[in-house]
């Protein structure tokens, strides 16, 4: 049954159009603006907790600007990077600086400094906590605040509720609220995970020509766990 998730065709990919903003619609008006080259700000911080959406902004910005033509890196800080550009850049994403040691805290101090000297690239970063709360050294926690600090909120539960009935009913099919609760309630909680969990139903039900309930999805959960 494991095989029902693996085969399920992978999420689209992350962009400005395909987040869904909840509370954060300034913010996605904000780098809207600035893809388009319609706002001048030049360094933005982003922070909140896991499966806030953090991730997709940057990946939709930096493909927002290879689509116009434009050199664009993305960053994850996971792998400790050695933040070579190689070359000049017009957008930098620098994702979830929370995980950065000591050496790599330098290397992304110097980048911050040589783009803000350059005065060209737009640099946008992300971390877990506000910029001021950043266990690192604070040399870096100061730039990274100098721009503009944006909190990401993640969805409420009514908001992805409705998230996923308009998914659904793209399949084809309706999705009640209990349901809709019951996913809430077990397993992860993102809205990629949900939609994914939601794909993986939508087959299971097919397969066995069965209705979709909370006792068919239950029984999907326990074959995948």
């Amino acid at each position: 049954m494991k095989q029902l998730l693996l085969d399920i065709k992978p999420p689209a990919s992350p962009t400005l159009e395909n987040f869904l903003p909840g509370r954060n619609i300034e913010l996605l008006q904000k780098l809207e603006n600035i893809v388009l080259q319609q706002d001048q700000e030049r360094f933005v911080y982003l922070w909140g907790g896991l499966g806030c959406g953090k991730s997709h902004l940057l990946r939709a910005v930096v493909d927002a600007y290879l689509e116009k033509n434009l050199k664009a890196v993305y960053f994850s800080c996971q792998n400790q990077p050695e933040f070579f550009l190689g070359e000049a850049v017009d957008c930098v994403a620098i994702d979830d600086v929370s995980y950065l040691d000591a050496s790599a805290q330098v290397r992304l101090f110097n980048l911050y400094n040589q783009l803000r000297d350059k005065g060209r690239a737009f640099f946008l970063a992300s971390g877990s906590v506000a910029a001021a709360q950043l266990p690192m050294r604070q040399d870096l926690v100061t730039r990274l605040g100098w721009g503009l600090v944006y909190q990401v909120h993640e969805l409420t539960d009514e908001e992805k509720m409705q998230a996923m009935k308009s998914h659904a009913a793209e399949c084809g099919f309706d999705l009640s609220q209990e349901i809709c609760h019951y996913l809430l309630s077990h397993g992860r909680r993102d809205l990629p995970s949900l939609m994914t969990t939601l794909d993986a139903l939508d087959r299971y039900a097919l397969v066995n020509k069965r209705r979709i309930t909370v006792p068919l999805l239950r029984e999907l959960l326990q074959g995948v766990s």
